[in-house]
């Protein structure tokens, strides 16, 4: 590192944990990121303020002013704008050292396979189960480590799969029926600080993993309520019935 990064990243180099070689991780790290709305916005934010290397954002969205409230790393001036575009240009103004590139297109017309082969950390912040789906298998296939987070009205939930060092079990096990009927915050609502905080925490949770910093476990379910600000953990167990993860390891 040269002298403007000891200085940039001058704090985290302080934690015994992280060090220079967590922050040289970091530097030579890419995490893709699927979604840049409530969830991969506040992620992306915080990743590219750590020093990732490298960002690939996927979305095909644009931005509307019903977004503004959690989704902050927008302005009022990107209304009407393509979300990775924005999110590109916003990131790349913060930190002129990173690499960013913006697909804009639906996940399944993305090169997953391509994607995956270089990525470190995928992080899911996408709103249905038809994409999560899709991210989920194809992450499992290339045994990238996905960090997954969803939030509704006041609450929250965040899991983790290696599927780098585990095969079991796998998000089909905590949802065996990915139908497309997830609840909707264009119908039931959403609170800015807890959307953010599960972007923060899926954040969190990639830096721990490109570093090498602490403890990420594989298929632990976090669960948070806003409106008591506790959380509950659950760990999850292979289902043996399970139609992607028993079938592909049998």
């Amino acid at each position: 590192m040269n002298e403007q990064e000891l200085m940039r990243y001058s704090r985290q180099l302080l934690l015994p944990e992280f060090d220079v070689s967590g922050q040289l991780a970091l530097k030579d790290a890419h995490v893709v990121v699927v979604g840049v709305g409530g969830l991969g916005n506040v992620a992306a934010l915080f990743l590219a303020s750590a020093g990732v290397g490298k960002l690939t954002l996927i979305d095909h969205d644009t931005i509307e002013s019903s977004n503004l409230p959690r989704q902050v790393l927008y302005q009022n001036s990107n209304v009407g704008d393509l979300k990775v575009v924005a999110a590109k240009a916003n990131l790349m103004a913060r930190n002129t050292s990173l690499v960013v590139d913006a697909l804009v297109k639906p996940l399944e017309q993305c090169p997953l396979e391509d994607l995956l082969a270089t990525a470190d950390v995928v992080l899911e912040c996408t709103d249905n189960f038809t994409s999560r789906q899709l991210l989920h298998r194809a992450c499992a296939v290339a045994k990238s480590p996905l960090v997954s987070a969803a939030a509704i009205r006041w609450e929250g939930q965040l899991v983790t799969f290696r599927y780098d060092q585990q095969s079991s079990p796998c998000y089909e096990c905590l949802y065996p029926d990915l139908s497309d009927q997830a609840l909707s915050c264009n119908t039931n609502g959403i609170l800015g600080p807890v959307v953010g905080m599960l972007g923060t925490f899926q954040a969190l949770e990639a830096i721990k993993l490109l570093s090498g910093a602490g403890e990420v476990k594989h298929g632990q379910l976090k669960l948070f309520d806003g409106l008591t600000a506790t959380w509950r953990e659950m760990r999850l167990t292979k289902d043996p019935s399970c139609r992607f993860c028993s079938a592909k390891n049998s």
